[in-house]
């Protein structure tokens, strides 16, 4: 029986992860610091647990016994993770959670990461020749768990994968973030303050990358996998694209706000070893997956 362990289960991206991982036949169970609610899914076996809690942390591993871990958790709130000293914290809970991972007799892992470890000025992002040069705390707590990780899994031998995560939207995003900012200032018939938006980035609906995180860790795929569409966007065809299916175009107010300095005209990840190792694609196009995270926030708004 495949056993997997979920961290981070009830976030942006775990929660669309727990329905793949069942009908892909694992024993799923996810952790939440949180006690679940009457609409969490019922086929999941749940675990009210701190992860900063190494003893909670050495009682779970000793209950489970996974032999998957599928590690999402992370400090993530917008406006403050970048920079916030808890990354340090959850650098060597990352590490804790591993180890009891691995001494229950765990062999495969898989971790987020994140687009921001790249250097952004090469522009088109590829696993093991793009260089790496994070910018913020947050950042470089995720590329130093990578590279300990990674000198770890070749020490003792355990399949590990890293998922660079690039931008994303959909069902559940906090509203402080682009796309749901934009979406709900509209749906209050507030104006959309934006920034020009003349920077292209690359995004992807939160449920496929839920799905390319979950293949990947079903895979023997190792080491650092972009977790992407592979196509570049400009976020002002985005926003615009927002008002168009909300029929409040009257209300985006683009080049409102400043463009952060140093900002960088092109992010795209180059997506091969997800395409042809990982043998996975996305389900979403742009216009489908927008389309579909207006329909949801619609119904939130109701």
């Amino acid at each position: 029986m495949k056993r997997v362990l979920v961290t981070g289960a009830t976030g942006f991206i775990g929660r669309s992860t727990l329905p793949r991982l069942l009908a892909m036949g694992y024993e799923v169970h996810a952790t939440t610091p949180d006690r679940v609610g009457a609409s969490a899914p019922k086929d999941i076996v749940w675990h009210c647990v701190d992860l900063l809690d190494g003893p909670q942390v050495s009682a779970l591993m000793m209950s489970v016994s996974p032999t998957h871990l599928l590690h999402l958790a992370w400090y993530a709130v917008p406006g403050h993770y970048r920079s916030s000293t808890e990354n340090l914290r959850w650098v060597q809970a990352s590490l804790f959670l591993v180890e009891k991972f691995l001494q229950r007799g765990g062999r495969r892992v898989t971790v987020a990461g994140t687009c921001a470890e790249y250097d952004w000025r090469d522009g088109r992002c590829r696993e093991n020749s793009t260089p790496l040069e994070p910018a913020d705390l947050y950042s470089v707590c995720k590329h130093a768990l990578h590279i300990m990780l990674t000198s770890w899994s070749e020490q003792i031998d355990f399949s590990l994968a890293w998922g660079r995560v690039f931008f994303l939207y959909g069902p559940f995003e906090h509203p402080k973030r682009l796309v749901a900012s934009v979406i709900c200032s509209l749906l209050n018939n507030e104006f959309a303050r934006c920034t020009s938006g003349y920077q292209e980035r690359d995004y992807l609906h939160v449920d496929d990358v839920a799905d390319g995180l979950v293949a990947l860790l079903h895979s023997n795929v190792e080491g650092p996998v972009n977790i992407a569409s592979g196509e570049a966007t400009a976020v002002c065809d985005i926003i615009s694209a927002l008002g168009r299916l909300l029929g409040r175009e009257e209300l985006l107010r683009l080049g409102a706000l400043p463009t952060p300095p140093g900002e960088q005209p092109i992010v795209v990840a180059d997506v091969d070893r997800l395409h042809n190792e990982v043998v996975w694609r996305p389900r979403f196009t742009l216009d489908a997956g927008l389309e579909d995270t207006v329909d949801w926030w619609k119904r939130q708004h109701g």
